[in-house]
């Protein structure tokens, strides 16, 4: 790096051609420093084994109970509305001492309310059954 103060002659007042790159360290420290500080915060989780996804096919027992909600949040216990959730409840655990336990299968329709369902597992669980399911499309192939 060279300057020229204060020169009266002119042969020194030639042009110096040389790139001053001191800047462009500077801003690359910078950002190496930058990085090195938000790497580990965006890293920060606890290692958990996710489950993998599988899609197997529904056996269809004649014991297995099919529960289906629809867009409004209605319960349907097979064909027959259920009035709410105490009354499913009631109904669940009539079924939860048989021997085998029955299957529950839930169909939810994709629009309904995330609370409609959780109502509805929430009601399983009280009431002792061991499997409950939910029952899906399969994506459609693309071609």
């Amino acid at each position: 790096m060279g300057m020229n103060i204060g020169s009266d002659s002119d042969e020194e007042e030639a042009s110096i051609s040389a790139i001053n790159t001191t800047p462009l360290v500077d801003v690359m420290l910078v950002l190496l420093i930058i990085f090195l500080i938000t790497i580990p915060v965006v890293r920060q989780s606890v290692a958990v084994d996710l489950p993998k996804q599988r899609n197997l096919p529904t056996q269809t027992k004649p014991e297995n109970i099919l529960i289906s909600i629809n867009r409004g949040g209605d319960i349907y216990w097979g064909q027959q509305r259920i009035a709410d959730t105490d009354a499913l409840f009631g109904k669940l655990k009539r079924v939860a001492v048989r021997v085998p336990q029955p299957e529950v299968h839930i169909r939810g329709d994709e629009k309904a309310r995330y609370e409609s369902i959780g109502k509805v597992v929430f009601a399983c669980q009280r009431a002792g059954i061991m499997t409950v399911g939910f029952i899906t499309e399969p994506a459609a192939l693309e071609l």
